[in-house]
């Protein structure tokens, strides 16, 4: 990547302008009059969408598809070998990381920006809904499509900018930062900062150069330490914890979820359209940051009601003779948790079929342990499959199998490295009423319509009280757990 972002881009070339944050992105780019063009493995809907705003999107990667482009977008998952980057550095042409980019555009706003290991695009997404309830028109990019917008990304009149910013290769520090929010500090992407301390420290840096405003968990173990080391003049902090400026209660869970919070002494009643605690505790912190901006309260809370969800966030597809089949980009132990426990207040007397795929070799292995206790604690049955590498090359040892090895009780779990084979397997297995939930940021949502498929053309597996003692996993080849019952049937 470049060290320096130049003051003019000319023609920008995006590869893999398909993705939800490179996409939004791009969007802000046509909308600032910037030729774009772009590449991405497969055609999709959001690359219509692109060229039916004048960008050229080409198909496949290839050295041709840069064309006479000035500058060249990448994410941090690009391989070296790219046709695409070799030709663009043999040009000598500038090759922005996609955060620099976004700091080309924003930093002349009044910026808001939203990190933390989990629930920064639900926070954000929040953050969006309410601003625009209010009239307050600001522009956004969102690291998923905002589910009642249709859209991750949208150039606005006002002054305000909301930004999901990423801190996974530290480049959350390249923005000219107005407002921080920190939902939570969890010890991830090790891979590129090295240790727990370096992860802490990027998050100080991150928050004392905000100009106006920090808003930071009170509950997070993570963000307390980071909190303690800040010399921000403002700070506002919120969750359950009694000393939280924005004291998050009387949380009600069951379907949507309901609220209260405290603040300055006052007691103010909320709603989202959304389930899971989780999602209550992202609402408090998006609220912090509306009344640090000198919003009303009880205004900004009626602002925020509205919101129904993000793409990719506990997202339903479809329902199928009654099974329904959800997607949500939980990679973590701690996401896959407030996904499912979230799942579990909707789900009602069905029961819910995990399908998961680890993304990272890296964090796989050290994390699946923790992976298998909570799939096992949080789903009645888990599916595992293999791992999406992503930017790394594959670890000797490291498959979907390190995860379901790790399961107390093999009857709860089965390894299927091939996805048909677990489509069917997953719909054999399910009945009217169950919930089958894909999880991982990889590309585990491009078996949906398997899922769905195979939903069609399979009878519903029979009651676990009448089903057959024999192991349903023996006839799925890559099955390596049994599957005779599943478990914990509410």
């Amino acid at each position: 990547m470049s060290l320096e972002i130049p003051a003019e881009l000319g023609a920008v070339h995006f590869v893999g302008i398909g993705g939800a944050g490179m996409s939004g992105i791009a969007r802000l780019f046509l909308a600032a009059g910037v030729t774009v063009t772009g590449s991405d493995r497969t055609d999709s809907k959001t690359a219509e969408k692109l060229r039916a705003l004048g960008a050229t999107v080409h198909v496949g990667h290839d050295a041709a598809n840069l064309g006479d482009a000035d500058t060249l977008v990448v994410t941090s998952a690009l391989w070296p070998d790219n046709p695409e980057l070799v030709l663009a550095q043999q040009r000598g042409l500038p090759v922005l990381h996609r955060s620099q980019a976004l700091a080309w555009l924003v930093n002349r706003r009044r910026l808001i920006s939203v990190a933390g290991a989990h629930g920064k695009t639900t926070s954000t997404g929040m953050i969006v809904t309410a601003l625009l309830g209010l009239g307050a028109e600001p522009s956004f990019v969102n690291g998923g499509v905002i589910s009642a917008l249709g859209t991750s990304s949208a150039w606005g009149d006002g002054e305000l900018f909301v930004l999901e910013a990423d801190e996974s290769d530290g480049s959350f520090l390249l923005y000219d930062t107005a407002v921080a929010l920190i939902t939570n500090v969890d010890p991830d992407h090790l891979d590129h900062y090295g240790s727990v301390e370096a992860v802490e420290d990027a998050f100080v840096s991150f928050a004392d150069e905000a100009s106006e405003l920090v808003v930071i968990s009170s509950d997070d173990a993570g963000a307390l330490r980071v909190g303690s080391r800040l010399t921000a003049s403002r700070v506002l902090s919120f969750g359950f914890a009694s000393s939280a400026d924005v004291r998050l209660h009387s949380v009600v869970a069951t379907g949507n979820v309901a609220f209260a919070v405290d603040y300055l002494g006052e007691t103010y009643s909320g709603s989202l359209q959304v389930p899971g605690i989780h999602n209550a505790l992202n609402a408090a912190g998006a609220f912090a940051v509306l009344v640090g901006l000198g919003f009303e309260p009880a205004a900004a809370l009626d602002a925020l009601a509205p919101f129904d969800g993000t793409g990719r966030r506990f997202e339903l597809h479809d329902t199928v003779r009654g099974v329904s089949v959800y997607d949500d980009y939980a990679h973590h132990p701690t996401e896959v948790d407030a996904a499912l426990t979230a799942a579990r207040t909707v789900v009602g007397e069905g029961r819910i079929i995990a399908v998961h795929q680890p993304h990272l070799y890296s964090r796989t292995q050290l994390l699946a342990g923790e992976f298998a206790e909570t799939l096992e604690r949080t789903a009645d049955f888990t599916v595992v499959l293999d791992v999406c590498g992503a930017r790394e090359d594959p670890v000797p040892g490291v498959t979907g199998e390190t995860v379901s090895s790790r399961f107390a009780d093999s009857s709860h779990v089965a390894y299927i490295a091939d996805w048909q084979e677990a489509a069917d397997f997953t719909a054999s297995i399910a009945r009217p009423g169950d919930f089958v939930v894909t999880l991982g940021c990889g590309d585990v949502n491009l078996i949906v319509p398997q899922l769905l498929a195979s939903l069609a053309v399979t009878p519903a597996a029979a009651p676990a009280a009448a089903a057959p003692a024999a192991n349903p996993a023996a006839a799925v080849p890559g099955a390596t757990a049994p599957a005779a019952e599943l478990g914990r049937d509410a």
